[in-house]
């Protein structure tokens, strides 16, 4: 990945990033070419140097079956937005302004183990779900459903886990901007309040060059 050094985050903004990460793609070269799916992930920190990513497939899906050249790929994004030349303070000084793209990702490289174990991906299923069903008044819980059923459910999944071996990673976020385009740019995204806006507004903020330390 090409990253310019002021879009370069440090290793604790990146593993916050893999820690609180939704759906990413895990992308992997075979002899069948390339295959590529999007599923929910979690990050295991306790494996090996550098941690893993793990979760599981559809056993109907033929990218765990078919053996990886090479190192596997995870894409991990955060929040991103449309940026306009609009909202620059120098646009109304010499012009000399273009659209951009702010985002925030992480290119997650590493060996890719298959996990055809109902015991493994059942545990995995649980910390996953308890993850997303936390914070909800009436919680769902793997527990709610037919033992019979779960069972079913399992057999159609396998497991897959990610071991680590490198992580790039680029927050886009305005960083080469002088500061009175970034503060027009946090104002522009929190006064178009679209999609993902006040997610990129709060991190153009949260990685402001010019901000003094709180």
């Amino acid at each position: 990945m090409y990253i310019p050094k002021h879009f370069t985050p440090d290793e604790g903004t990146v593993r916050a990033l893999l820690a609180d990460q939704g759906a990413a793609d895990l992308i992997t070269m075979t002899p069948q070419g390339l295959l590529a799916t999007h599923l929910p992930l979690e990050y295991d920190p306790t494996t090996g140097d550098q941690g893993a990513l793990i979760g599981h497939l559809a056993r109907n899906n033929t990218q765990w079956r078919e053996p990886v050249q090479g190192e596997a790929l995870v894409i991990v994004r955060g929040p991103e937005a449309y940026v306009t030349p609009s909202w620059y303070a120098t646009k109304a000084e010499h012009h000399r302004v273009v659209p951009t793209w702010n985002y925030i990702t992480a290119h997650v490289y590493g060996r890719l183990v298959v996990h055809d174990d109902p015991a493994w991906t059942e545990a995995q299923i649980r910390r996953l779900t308890d993850r997303y069903e936390d914070g909800r008044a009436e919680p769902w819980s793997v527990d709610q459903a037919p033992m019979k059923f779960i069972q079913g459910q399992l057999r159609a999944v396998v497991g897959v886990e990610l071991v680590i071996s490198r992580i790039e990673a680029k927050f886009k976020l305005s960083q080469n901007q002088p500061q009175a385009n970034i503060e027009g740019v946090i104002a522009g995204l929190e006064a178009r309040a679209e999609s993902e806006d006040a997610a990129v507004a709060a991190a153009v903020r949260a990685h402001d060059p010019h901000a003094r330390p709180s």
